[in-house]
C-alpha cells in the first residue's frame, strides 16, 4: 500500500480548486492558481460563469446609467452628435439629399425614444450577452492559435477558454468603478482611461492612445498572459505578455484605422 501510495501523481494527490477560490486566486495569486488549475481538467464554469457576470454587470450598468437623466442626456447627445456627423458627410459626397437627411434624422430620434424604455433595455441586455459571447469565442481562438501554433504550447481550446474567462472577473471590478465614478461625477463614463477621465475623443490619436492607459484593463491583460502561460504549460512568461499586449496593440490599431472609413467599427476602436 505504501508503495502504491508513493507512485501516485501529484495531480491526484493535490485537491482540485473551488470556482470560488480560483475567483480569489486570480486577484491574489494568479501565478499560483492558474498553475493549480492547469493540473485538471478545464471546467466549463470557469469560464461561463465569469463572461456570464461580466455581461450582466455591463448590462446592469447600462441600465443604471439610462435611470440618470444627466447620463441619459448624455448617452442621447453622443448618439445625435454621431448620427448628425454620419449624415451630413453622406450629403457632403451626394450619397443622400439635405432633405433625406432629415427625414433619417427625424425617424433616428424616434427610435431612439422609443429604445429608452424598458423594451429596449431588455433588447439591449439581449444583445450585450449575444455579441458579448461571441467576441469572447472569437478572442479566445485568436488567443489559441497564436499560443498552439506561433508559441508552440501545450494546450486546448477549453484550456485557452478558462485563462480568458477567469481574467473577466477584474474586467467586473473596473465596471463597477466606472459606473460607481460616473454616478457620482454625473460624467458619462464607459471604462476607467485617462481618456475618459478627461473627456477626450477617442477616436483621435491621442485619445486612442490614453484609452490604452486603463489600470483594469492592463491588469487584466497581465493576468490573461499569465494565465495562458500556465494553461499551456510555459516556462517562460515574457512570451505571453509579449503575444497578448501585442494583440491588443496592434488589434487595436487595425480597428482604429478601420473606423475612419467605416463608421460601424467607431464602436469597437477605443
Amino acid at each position: 500500500m505504501d508503495n502504491l501510495d508513493s507512485t501516485a501523481s501529484p495531480e491526484s494527490q493535490e485537491q482540485e480548486l473551488s470556482h470560488s477560490d480560483k475567483m480569489i486566486g486570480i486577484f491574489s495569486e494568479p501565478s499560483s492558481t492558474f498553475e493549480k488549475i492547469s493540473k485538471f481538467p478545464a471546467k466549463t464554469i470557469d469560464w461561463f460563469l465569469p463572461i456570464l457576470l461580466l455581461l450582466i454587470f455591463v448590462s446592469i450598468s447600462q441600465i443604471v446609467i439610462r435611470t440618470n437623466p444627466d447620463l441619459a442626456y448624455q448617452i442621447k447627445q453622443k448618439q445625435t452628435e454621431a448620427m448628425d456627423k454620419r449624415l451630413q458627410d453622406e450629403v457632403q459626397s451626394g450619397k443622400i439629399t439635405q432633405e433625406q437627411a432629415n427625414q433619417q434624422r427625424d425617424m433616428a430620434q424616434e427610435q431612439m425614444d422609443k429604445m429608452s424604455g424598458g423594451v429596449g433595455m431588455v433588447f439591449q441586455t439581449i444583445g450585450i450577452l449575444i455579441f458579448g459571447f461571441i467576441m469572447f469565442f472569437i478572442m479566445t481562438g485568436i488567443y489559441f492559435l497564436l499560443t498552439k501554433f506561433v508559441l508552440k504550447g501545450e494546450g486546448t481550446y477549453n484550456a485557452a477558454m478558462v485563462a480568458n474567462g477567469l481574467t473577466a472577473y477584474i474586467g467586473i471590478v473596473g465596471i463597477i468603478i466606472a459606473t460607481i465614478v460616473s454616478m457620482l461625477m454625473g460624467k458619462l463614463m464607459p471604462d476607467t482611461s485617462v481618456a475618459s477621465l478627461i473627456g477626450m475623443n477617442k477616436l483621435t490619436i491621442g485619445g486612442w492612445l490614453l484609452a490604452k492607459l486603463d489600470i483594469f484593463t492592463i491588469w487584466a491583460y497581465i493576468i490573461l498572459s499569465i494565465g495562458l502561460a500556465k494553461m499551456f504549460k510555459s516556462s517562460s512568461t515574457q512570451k505571453y505578455y509579449a503575444m497578448v499586449f501585442g494583440v491588443w496593440i496592434i488589434g487595436g490599431l487595425i480597428l482604429f484605422f478601420l473606423a475612419k472609413t467605416v463608421p460601424f467599427l467607431k464602436t469597437f476602436s477605443m
